[in-house]
């Protein structure tokens, strides 16, 4: 669907169902360089049972028009602008579920409204989530070339189980067209790099976390080379209460490489 939030149009997949905002409301973040097709079938499956699904492609990425927000923490607020320009009152719930980048921004969003966040889903975190200057300087000066490299970082085995989004589908080569379509997408911007850096500067992590209010669970990847789960020890005692963590055998793109055991982690965090 096609919503108008601060003056610009926003594309956001609701899983092939019409959004009715009287249903609990489930918002999904993609991460750098992505878009919502990460989230396709967790997005159709939780808006076949019972939830308004809302997975956006984030401002300046995708099909949403406009520049990119120049921080998490706007990118925070636009979350809860999105779901006012869906139609949902103003004081109503969501679930917040968030992949790398977007696990930052569904963070501070609960924290800036934490009565308005349902439960907190952090897929493939970490904070700090500090980017080397190495691939900060590649992505700035060789962008294809820092495109690559990440995306060989982003999975934990060179094949994995054909499962989603079809058998036979080549994971990487899939990722790796995304990374490119999503930054030729920008005219005048590396948006590669400035999507990197957005998840380097960003600061308020722990402090965010000690303002969250619902149930969270932490979903990483036991092979994660780009988030490890041992950069999360830090965020994990910062919550007033201490999150769930879940462990799956796959890498960075958790959503790809473990489709069905990311199913289930989203479940049980939604009781669904």
């Amino acid at each position: 669907m096609k919503l108008t939030v601060n003056g610009h149009e926003a594309y956001a997949y609701t899983g092939g169902r019409p959004l009715e905002t009287t249903l609990p409301c489930l918002v999904l973040l993609h991460g750098a360089l992505n878009d919502h097709s990460v989230w396709t079938l967790l997005t159709r499956w939780f808006a076949h049972h019972g939830h308004a699904v809302l997975a956006p492609d984030l401002p300046g990425h995708g099909r949403s028009a406009g520049r990119p927000l120049e921080s998490v923490e706007a990118l925070g607020a636009w979350v809860w602008q999105l779901l006012d320009a869906a139609g949902f009152a103003p004081d109503a719930q969501a679930a917040l579920v968030g992949h790398s980048m977007g696990s930052l921004i569904a963070l501070e969003a609960a924290a800036q409204a934490p009565q308005r966040a349902s439960a907190l889903g952090l897929v493939a975190t970490a904070f700090p989530m500090k980017v080397s200057e190495q691939l900060l300087s590649t992505a700035r000066e060789q962008p294809g070339r820092a495109i690559a490299m990440v995306n060989t970082f982003s999975f934990g085995g060179i094949a994995a189980k054909p499962s989603y989004p079809g058998p036979g589908a080549w994971l990487q080569g899939g990722e790796l067209a995304l990374k490119h379509r999503i930054q030729s997408s920008q005219s005048g911007l590396n948006l590669f790099e400035h999507d990197f850096r957005l998840c380097d500067s960003y600061a308020r992590g722990l402090e965010a976390a000690a303002q969250v209010r619902c149930p969270t669970q932490l979903i990483l990847g036991e092979r994660d080379q780009m988030t490890a789960p041992k950069q999360t020890t830090a965020l994990q005692a910062a919550f007033a209460e201490p999150p769930r963590v879940q462990r799956l055998n796959a890498g960075h793109s958790l959503m790809a490489e473990a489709p069905d055991a990311m199913l289930r982690a989203l479940r049980e965090l939604l009781g669904a």
